[in-house]
């Protein structure tokens, strides 16, 4: 096939690695032409996962409609606060039908639309999009490691972009529950920075299950509101990447919670990550979301007045500790 990823940051370079390096002709899509011409030239993206070498059949292109225009599958993977003027962008230089598959996580923060809502009112249907979420840290994937996720959406559109994905030590599963594997897969974020704060602050192995767990429920319920299976948050796109980026060294977020319990501010924190950390940026959003709808989010209410309302770490935690007992499937 031939495939297109749009977005040349660490998990757009890891996916477009993988697909060439099971047969795929890819086409990586970076804005930036010297960045591309680098990596044309020297097999190497400059920037990012700059250890692996991108094989032969990966092209690295700054043209978008060159890009999208004669693709088999369109792989979104920019940050979710570019999506939309990406995907609008690449719109009118799309196959008819081709599908979509986004791999991009987070809640905008304008309408508080999932990626996948804002992917197919962009593009004029939910037809032709699905979505990829699941446990998969970018560079364990470029260097050919055992990797699991799931693809969302209708049926021909998660089919399509599972089978082309389904390779070597990659397996795609796919399943039509796009709300639960969206929520999910994004709100993960959140509680990986709330896991990170706490392990920042030395408070032990019982406090971190105790965020993983509860992070859980709270996700499942603001999920189900969504009209999600709760079987989803067992999967995944739920628990699977809960517990990978709640606890894995190489997660974005949970390092930007580290540092938050550790004391620093957290403009320093970003700047010394130089990623984009969705958590940060979902923690509004979903915040907004769950009050919108009416589901109780304490975890995320408290790693929100971490971010953005200059509250100590000690008083958020203070604050989780004292809320009254109940019932834990409340």
């Amino acid at each position: 096939m031939r495939v297109a990823v749009l977005g040349a940051g660490s998990w757009g370079t890891a996916l477009a690695v993988h697909l060439a390096r099971i047969g795929h002709e890819v086409a990586l899509w970076d804005r930036n032409p010297d960045r591309c011409a680098v990596m044309n030239t020297t097999r190497r993206n400059p920037r990012y996962l700059t250890e692996i070498v991108l094989p032969p059949g990966l092209v690295a292109v700054d043209d978008l409609a060159r890009a999208v225009h004669a693709a088999d599958l369109v792989v979104p993977v920019v940050p979710s606060h570019g999506l939309g003027d990406v995907l609008a962008a690449a719109a009118p230089s799309l196959p008819a039908g081709v599908p979509v598959c986004v791999a991009t996580k987070g809640i905008e923060e304008e309408r508080l639309e999932t990626m996948y809502e804002l992917s197919s009112r962009v593009l004029g249907g939910t037809g032709q999009v699905s979505m990829l979420y699941g446990p998969s840290f970018a560079l364990e994937v470029a260097r050919g490691q055992p990797t699991a996720v799931v693809v969302a959406g209708q049926e021909a559109p998660a089919h399509a972009a599972a089978a082309a994905f389904h390779g070597d030590s990659f397996r795609a599963y796919h399943t039509e529950d796009v709300a639960g594997v969206c929520i999910g897969g994004s709100l993960k974020n959140v509680m990986a920075i709330a896991t990170g704060v706490c392990d920042g602050l030395g408070l032990g192995n019982n406090a971190r299950a105790a965020i993983i767990t509860r992070g859980l429920a709270e996700i499942t319920r603001l999920a189900v509101a969504r009209g999600a299976n709760p079987l989803t948050m067992m999967g995944l796109a739920g628990l699977g990447d809960l517990v990978l980026t709640c606890t894995g060294a190489l997660s974005r977020n949970r390092r930007v919670g580290l540092a938050l319990g550790q004391g620093k501010a957290l403009d320093d924190i970003l700047a010394e990550i130089g990623e984009v950390a969705e958590g940060v940026s979902t923690a509004r959003s979903a915040r907004q979301l769950g009050q919108r709808i009416g589901v109780e989010m304490p975890i995320t209410e408290q790693v929100h007045a971490l971010l953005f309302e200059g509250k100590p770490v000690t008083l958020a935690l203070r604050d989780l500790l004292a809320r009254e007992r109940r019932a834990e499937r409340d």
